[in-house]
């Protein structure tokens, strides 16, 4: 399935710049920055060996009216290479997110969704190795409980504000949400605390103890805001 929604030329660039990145890095890239962009109590439903890296297509989703709204019909607005970010509201008591979902999403190349809340059918999550961060896992419907109040505005995941577009950044230590504004800035930094990092490795490894490599290069101020 071919999808019509493509990923802007910005987008391709601003995804690029976290090629080879993971969380631990990033987070710590925004410590150092004075953001905060870490998304408390969301987890990967899997330990994914590569990270996920995308442009936020955000959801909010508030409880049904009656009668009540739509719970998914907005993925066919969602771009190749999208994340999808689902806030509702930290509800475990209903999922927004299944199988039929996960298959959609797959064949429409999207690269991920991480929910403020639940999903479900999670067997063909992992079958298919569609990567989801969530709040938890729950058997019970979304639908005729909660429905889309709207997409693409500003929504709360884990702590953390994300906006439309804003780069998100998962694997298996998390969720990770960098304003799209400072993307470069984050990225760059990164780089830069992997790169001392790396270099403590080396000299690990050379025979220097961690005490003596840590001091030689700094570690303990790595993420310290500047």
């Amino acid at each position: 399935m071919t999808n019509p929604q493509r990923a802007s030329a910005e987008d391709r660039e601003l995804v690029a710049l976290f090629a080879g990145l993971d969380t631990p890095g990033v987070s710590d890239a925004m410590d150092k920055l004075g953001l905060h962009g870490q998304a408390l109590g969301i987890a990967p439903l899997a330990d994914y060996s590569h990270p996920v890296v995308g442009p936020a297509f955000t959801v909010k989703y508030v409880p049904a009216t009656v009668p009540a709204g739509t719970v998914g019909d907005f993925i066919d607005d969602v771009a190749e290479g999208d994340v999808v970010v689902i806030d509702n509201d930290g509800r475990t008591d209903c999922t927004v997110w299944g199988d039929i979902m996960t298959q959609y999403a797959g064949l429409r190349g999207i690269e991920g969704t991480v929910i403020d809340g639940v999903c479900r059918d999670v067997n063909k999550a992992l079958g298919d190795g569609y990567p989801l961060f969530t709040a938890g896992r729950f058997m019970r419907t979304g639908k005729d409980r909660v429905q889309v109040e709207s997409v693409n505005t500003t929504v709360s995941v884990g702590t953390v504000r994300v906006a439309s577009r804003d780069i998100v950044v998962a694997d298996a230590n998390g969720v990770v949400v960098v304003p799209r504004a400072r993307a470069r800035e984050v990225a760059e930094t990164a780089r830069q605390i992997e790169s001392v990092e790396s270099r403590i490795r080396e000299r690990i490894a050379q025979g220097a103890t961690i005490r003596e490599a840590r001091a030689e290069l700094g570690y303990h101020t790595l993420q310290r805001k500047a």
